[in-house]
């Protein structure tokens, strides 16, 4: 769906942009992450239009839309970080406003904000001012106003920002209905645990260039070998440390109270084969799992710690 070719940003002598690559999937919920300063703004602020690229391409559905600004028009939404609603007006007419500015027919607009505000779930909140709104139901209104003229990608800066805990539950089922309907959906977040629950993918940007890219435990395997398994039998078995104590592949093993826990440098057939001679053995299995990558993790590894550095590359 986009494309992101040797992107920079310059200013002055100041890089914010260095030669960054990026393929976000069709279909998908994408987060980028990085430091403070890293770039993942400038980028997004590129991709929505609103700066000029120094160099690069970026590419959506194929079409370039640095040089076709107008189609980039069409086909996002972009929610910044510092989101602007005007107080004065009802829900209805904010909604009104924007689906004028973009074109569509009076006769259709009723019914576009109707449905639009049932997908954010301010249906109820149709006559109401705007400046009553809380920070949560505003921040689902700007969302609402980013889908008026049915964009193929959203582009949101920091949507949980500021949110409480049901706000962000709210925002995160939002989103993963918006996906169900066939958007692809652009998040950048300092919130690294939200990030991991609501992306299918993540790409971590870090002087000004994406370090990594692609699913959390894809990067995290790809970063290390050695991965932590997770072996509960339905009654402890000696068997069982006899078995791994035998498997090449498994480094180290932990006997805890009621499961396993093995340190393994394997790949997956090596894992269905332990599970294969496990059973094999006529041993019951309650649970078999391997432990999740951790974004908090990759993200301090990838960026050598510099969470709060706002440093990024000089041209």
């Amino acid at each position: 769906m986009v494309e992101i070719k040797h992107l920079f940003k310059d200013y002055g002598k100041f890089r914010a942009v260095n030669d960054l690559n990026l393929i976000i999937p069709d279909g998908s919920i994408f987060g980028l992450v990085g430091p403070n300063g890293a770039g993942k703004t400038t980028t997004m602020s590129i991709m929505s239009g609103l700066l000029t690229a120094t160099a690069g391409n970026i590419l959506i559905e194929g079409i370039d839309v640095i040089y076709n600004p107008m189609a980039l028009r069409e086909k996002i939404g972009f929610m910044p970080d510092f989101f602007g609603v005007y107080d004065n007006l009802k829900v209805w007419e904010y909604m009104d406003f924007f689906e004028g500015a973009y074109g569509i027919a009076y006769s259709e607009r009723k019914e576009l904000t109707a449905n639009l505000l049932e997908i954010v779930d301010l249906g109820s909140k149709l006559d109401e001012y705007v400046d009553t709104l809380s920070r949560g139901m505003k921040q689902r209104l700007c969302l609402a106003r980013c889908l008026v003229h049915d964009p193929d990608v959203l582009i949101l800066d920091e949507p949980a920002s500021g949110l409480d805990p049901r706000a962000r539950v709210e925002l995160k089922e939002i989103l993963k209905q918006l996906r169900q309907m066939g958007k692809t959906i652009i998040i950048s977040s300092h919130i690294l645990s939200e990030l991991s629950e609501m992306c299918s993918e993540v790409g971590i940007i870090n002087y000004g260039r994406v370090v990594a890219a692609g699913n959390i435990n894809d990067i995290m395997r790809s970063m290390r070998r050695k991965r932590a398994v997770y072996i509960k039998p339905l009654a402890m078995d000696e068997r069982i440390v006899r078995l791994l104590e035998q498997m090449p592949a498994v480094i180290e093993i932990l006997e805890n109270t009621s499961d396993i826990e093995i340190q393994f440098d394997g790949e997956d057939e090596d894992l269905a084969e332990i599970i294969r001679k496990i059973i094999g053995e006529g041993i019951s299995l309650l649970g078999f799992r391997e432990k999740e990558g951790n974004l908090e993790e990759v993200f301090m590894e990838l960026t050598g710690g510099a969470a709060q550095s706002g440093v990024v590359n000089n041209a």
